[in-house]
């Protein structure tokens, strides 16, 4: 099996990694600091008081001469799939399978959706149609990801707890290329769980994800902290509450309670999440995937989302003051 991974930051990154390390083969495609770290000196994981040095079977900042793959694993930010779609045929022959691996509300959620919003655009994350003309319905695998990593350096990527990303077609059957890329990921010593409705797998991930990193972005707290603290945990809760209706309105039940969520959060320590790294280090953010979104389908469904419409507001506006060129 061809592995084509796209981007080299924390989660990108990791899986590279991982599969390398089982002696899968694995493209690479990175840019900048990323690509000339990765050719120096290989990625470097961190986990377990432990390092390793992996060399890319391939490492390119070109689709066209990576060539076709197997799997093309969407390891990029939500926000950055917009200007990489276009590249992104190159990669393809007639049975490739995309998987993105990015957080939020995907894209492609109504697509093969089979309810009353079949086919309908998520404009917070595709306002033109852009990606959705790139990465056919009929080539994706939808994927959760679960793991907590950060960007230590160009290339280098620790990992701090978890090993799950569940897996799952649009349409709920268990095809036999979802159990190919399910036994890749296991023996890259993964979790890959494969779920009959990846949208519900979806909400429960985004549920904590739409509170805790737009929270932590804007007090530069870690989950621990957040948690711990009376009012960003009751900050927390609310949006959850209203992430819950939006979900139950268009036929999803979050199978835990706001309380088992946030005390889930809690003991992953004193991480820091993927939107205040980005903050932190003047890049652009997930916001529009992980809430504005959320904000959306709430008009969609005829929910109230005022404390997902506030919060939201406020970080969008930190993304464009902190953002670095």
């Amino acid at each position: 099996m061809r592995i084509c991974v796209i981007g080299a930051g924390a989660i990108g990154g990791y899986l590279a990694a991982r599969l390398l390390a089982a002696g899968a083969n694995v493209t690479v495609i990175a840019r900048g600091a990323a690509l000339q770290a990765i050719d120096a000196a290989g990625l470097c994981l961190r986990e377990a008081g432990r390092e390793q040095w992996l060399r890319p079977t391939r490492l390119t900042a070109d689709t066209t001469a990576a060539g076709a793959h197997d799997v093309v694993i969407l390891g990029v930010k939500a926000h950055q799939l917009a200007a990489l779609a276009p590249m992104l045929p190159a990669l393809y022959h007639d049975d490739t399978v995309v998987v993105p691996a990015q957080n939020g509300i995907p894209w492609w959620y109504f697509q093969r959706h089979g309810g009353p919003h079949e086919g309908c655009p998520i404009r917070a994350v595709d306002p033109d149609g852009t990606i959705a003309a790139a990465i056919p319905i009929e080539r994706i695998i939808g994927c959760v990801v679960y793991p907590a990593t950060e960007l230590v350096a160009p290339g280098v990527i620790q990992h701090v707890e978890g090993d799950r990303f569940v897996l799952g077609e649009p349409d709920g059957t268990r095809s036999p290329r979802i159990q190919a890329l399910a036994g890749a990921l296991i023996a890259a010593d993964l979790r890959a769980p494969i779920r009959p409705r990846i949208r519900a797998e979806l909400w429960v991930k985004l549920w904590g994800n739409l509170a805790f990193n737009p929270i932590s972005a804007l007090t530069r707290a870690t989950l621990d902290v957040i948690c711990a603290t009376p009012a960003t945990r009751a900050l927390a809760a609310a949006m959850m509450a209203e992430a819950q209706a939006v979900a139950e309105g268009l036929g999803i039940a979050v199978p835990v309670s706001i309380a088992q969520r946030i005390d889930g959060a809690a003991r992953v320590g004193a991480h820091k999440t993927s939107m205040l790294q980005d903050i932190e280090a003047g890049r652009a953010t997930e916001v529009d995937a992980l809430v504005g979104a959320v904000a959306e389908l709430g008009r969609l469904t005829g929910v109230p989302t005022p404390h997902i419409d506030a919060i939201y507001a406020a970080t969008a506006l930190l993304d464009t003051t902190t953002r670095r060129p």
